[in-house]
């Protein structure tokens, strides 16, 4: 705790001398499209803008496995090396379905890449996998087997939320502890695969729960080495049943980039995902422990627009993202999935 008391001056020093010494004066940023491939789902958590009920509520969708082939067509640009897929956790979707789309993007990825700029499949966040294991009678291991076999080379970090039981209890409920949470990804990098991590921060959390939550995240990157980057989300206030509690400030937003870069030494890389923050304040967020400004995108996701991000259709060109980087000072540095440096 004594981190988020410092003087905001010196927390900010503090935290670009690490940021520098992990990463130097590099922005990542990679060429990526998202599938969501539902928002219909069986968690009712109070901060999602994203849910639906079914497909008679206005704003839900649906995919079937004929549907993932031409959306890749629509959304890939030559030269994109990430395929990201994360959505909802529908209710009548068996195990067969999440493989199914692992193959039809595993063919269309391998017709579409090439040996300088191979393109690979970052899928399912924890949450996901744990009502695949629960609906399917599946181990994660089992599980996560299955899903590697069909294409799945990486994994997002999302529905890590708040690890301390009480918040949880109040906002979701009937989500996979955090102790499951945990539990998949230490399995995911045991058979070998990398993830991020993430923290969603500005509700009804205290500073000790993020402190703690950051806590958590580091001993197991210490027993795995498995986490490429943590990612600070930002709550977004509009279209949920917490809506009435508004946002917190960009300067607690900044200080809490800078108190996960100075916590979070042993994760390389600080992500400032800017559909949700905005690409003013992620790129500021640079300056305040941040390395890796995300992607392209190619307005590809809705999660965070249905939540009120400034970008409603997030989309940003390889150009763009160099001038952000470079009109405060940074060096865009185009990546992989595996923060390999991509020329």
């Amino acid at each position: 705790m004594e981190l988020y008391r410092a003087p905001l001056a010196e927390l900010q020093a503090a935290s670009v001398f690490v940021r520098r010494r992990l990463n130097g004066d590099c922005v990542w940023y990679n060429r990526n499209f998202h599938i969501e491939p539902s928002n219909i789902c069986t968690h009712r958590c109070r901060f999602c803008s994203y849910r639906r009920d079914d497909t008679a509520q206005p704003g839900a969708w649906s995919m079937a496995l004929e549907d993932i082939r031409p959306y890749c067509e629509a959304k890939y640009e030559p030269g994109m090396t990430e395929i990201h897929i994360v959505g909802s956790v529908q209710p009548d979707r068996k195990i067969d379905y999440y493989t199914g789309i692992l193959r039809e993007v595993r063919d269309f990825a391998r017709e579409h890449a090439t040996e300088e700029r191979p393109i690979t499949i970052k899928a399912y966040t924890a949450v996901e996998i744990d009502d695949m294991c629960r609906f399917n009678h599946l181990s994660p291991e089992e599980c996560l087997r299955q899903l590697q076999e069909a294409g799945l080379e990486a994994m997002p970090g999302g529905g890590a939320e708040i690890f301390a039981p009480h918040i949880r209890q109040q906002i979701c409920p009937d989500k996979a502890t955090a102790e499951r949470w945990l539990d998949i990804h230490r399995t995911a990098h045991r058979l070998g695969i990398p993830t991020n991590c993430t923290m969603l921060f500005g509700h009804i959390e205290s500073r000790e729960d993020r402190v703690d939550h950051l806590l958590a995240l580091r001993e197991l990157q210490a027993e795995t080495g498995g986490f490429n980057a943590f990612i600070p989300l930002k709550f977004k206030a509009r279209g949920n049943t917490l809506s009435h509690l508004g946002e917190v400030s960009d300067e607690e937003v900044l200080r809490t980039f800078a108190v996960a870069r100075l916590a979070l030494d042993n994760i390389p890389h600080i992500k400032a995902y800017w559909p949700m923050l905005g690409k003013e304040l992620a790129l500021e967020a640079m300056s305040w422990g941040a390395d890796d400004l995300d992607g392209t995108v190619n307005d590809s996701t809705k999660i965070y627009s249905l939540a009120g991000a400034k970008d409603q259709n997030p989309t940003l060109t390889v150009e763009e993202l160099k001038h952000l980087a470079a009109s405060s000072g940074w060096k865009a540095v185009e990546r992989d999935s595996f923060y390999k440096i991509i020329s």
